[in-house]
């Protein structure tokens, strides 16, 4: 990961007709592509990239992101892809400690097959020279890297080497299902690991991307995709256009995210869309997979151990996996912590029963967003899943506010158009089925909550806006 040595392959097989990449203004083959990229290598190579350099790449456009980000690593340099929506004094701000070697933030030049930017069914206009790629790298080369926040905190760099990620793609192939002849739908930003993944993996294993945003592409798109990758949130309005009629051949989802409502994956089978569902970060990748609807099992090669905490009754998951990140860039700080082959971000989960220690994973959350109240540990995402199951709910984030007597207290911020009464039943609904520690003390409505790249809502910023006393959380009512 990235794969421009694999996009070169495709090209000079029979398959260099194919689509490679797809979005509702343009496609490329993957002969067009890998002249593209090559193009865009020698370009880098030019201008004075060098093997090893970390080369930040921001670009609205997917298909030339994608491109860049391939041209990069055919350079041999490390691709670091940015969030385009950044302004210019934010992107100085996170890039300044890093001090990346180039920037790309116009598109690279194009091969001689790009520049009449063909239709999908319009003949390959030029072919690849046989000594287009230098030889591949060590698989243990630095080869992407990409911003991290996950829902809290400061974005930080992580960086990966090849094997890292490329080593788990036989593994996902065989899991999701993914096929050269599938088209992959990869519905977000490639600033989001789990998209730029998605997109990867497919180009690796032969099949066309198609990238849509917004939601009357990607209903459109739902009538040529046969898989998708996205969040948990993004799942049910897909499943909404499906059951109104729009056009699908959809045949798997793959959800990355732990927690998904059981009447999802029901509606997915109704609509004839297997999911497939995994919990992972970016720092360590995969961790464990459910394909079935039986609960979270390792991923193929990762071994997981939840380490009893004490004094509480949860523990903390660690993973020994060779598909983990090399670390943060610039010596950046965060959740990512080592013991020996051993890795952590974090997160929580149940304990495994001594009698049953094979039993599914059972995640509980973040360590780093519990929420210390009174003596209390609560963990956020088991006060969301109750308030989330509402009517008027469309999604809520729960976060700690401070208390100068409790130390903290629990703060639900609830996603929902003006609807008279809703606290009062949410309050009712919280005295029913939550602990006196869970039920939120206090709580806001906004219309839209604000979101990661990768569609997860920023509880971070979430947060940071409460503290602040920002206008745009009005208390519930």
């Amino acid at each position: 990961m990235p794969v421009a040595h694999a996009v070169i392959a495709h090209a000079r097989s029979s398959a260099g007709g194919r689509c490679a990449l797809r979005s509702p203004e343009r496609s490329r083959t993957y002969r067009a592509l890998a002249a593209d990229v090559a193009a865009g290598a020698e370009f880098l190579r030019a201008t004075g990239t060098v093997v090893g350099d970390v080369v930040a790449i921001s670009l609205p456009d997917p298909v030339d992101l994608l491109t860049a980000l391939l041209a990069v690593d055919l350079a041999g340099a490390t691709p670091l892809v940015c969030d385009h929506t950044w302004s210019r004094a934010q992107r100085a701000e996170v890039l300044r400690t890093i001090a990346p070697a180039g920037f790309v933030e116009v598109p690279l030049p194009r091969g001689s097959a790009g520049d009449a930017l063909a239709p999908l069914s319009g003949p390959a206009a030029s072919s690849l020279p046989d000594d287009v790629a230098p030889p591949e790298p060590s698989g243990s080369a630095l080869a992407w890297a990409g911003f991290s926040s996950g829902s809290t905190g400061r974005p930080r760099a992580v960086v990966r080497t090849r094997d890292s990620w490329a080593g788990s793609f036989p593994a996902t192939a065989r899991l999701t299902g993914t096929r050269s002849e599938d088209t992959v739908l990869v519905p977000g930003p490639l600033a989001s690991s789990l998209y730029c993944f998605a997109a990867v993996h497919a180009l690796s294993t032969g099949a066309c991307v198609q990238l849509a945003t917004g939601a009357a592409a990607i209903t459109t798109a739902l009538a040529t995709s046969d898989v998708v990758h996205l969040v948990p949130s993004a799942l049910e309005p897909i499943l909404d256009a499906i059951e109104a009629g729009a056009p699908s051949r959809l045949r798997t989802a793959v959800v990355g995210g732990a927690s998904l409502p059981a009447d999802v994956r029901e509606r997915a089978a109704r609509a004839g869309v297997g999911v497939v569902t995994y919990y992972g970060a970016v720092e360590l990748s995969f961790v464990a997979i459910d394909s079935d609807g039986t609960g979270l099992r390792p991923f193929p090669g990762v071994e997981v151990d939840v380490r009893e905490l004490p004094g509480a009754t949860l523990g903390e998951v660690w993973v020994r996996s060779p598909w983990v990140a090399q670390g943060y860039l610039a010596r950046a700080t965060g959740p990512f912590r080592r013991e020996g082959e051993w890795s952590t971000v974090g997160d929580l989960a149940e304990l495994p029963t001594p009698s049953h220690p094979d039993t599914p994973l059972v995640l509980r959350g973040r360590g780093d967003g519990a929420i210390l109240t009174g003596g209390a540990t609560v963990v956020p995402e088991d006060v969301e899943v109750v308030l989330r199951a509402i009517p008027g709910v469309e999604d809520v984030v729960v976060v700690g506010t401070p208390h100068r007597r409790l130390g903290a207290v629990v703060t639900a911020v609830v996603q929902c158009a003006d609807r008279p009464g809703l606290r009062a039943h949410l309050e009712r609904v919280a005295r029913a089925s939550l602990s006196a520690a869970q039920r939120p003390r206090r709580w806001y409505g906004v219309r839209e909550l604000p979101r990661t790249p990768s569609g997860k809502a920023a509880r971070g910023a979430i947060s940071e806006a409460l503290l602040s006393g920002g206008p745009a959380y009005e208390a519930l009512r």
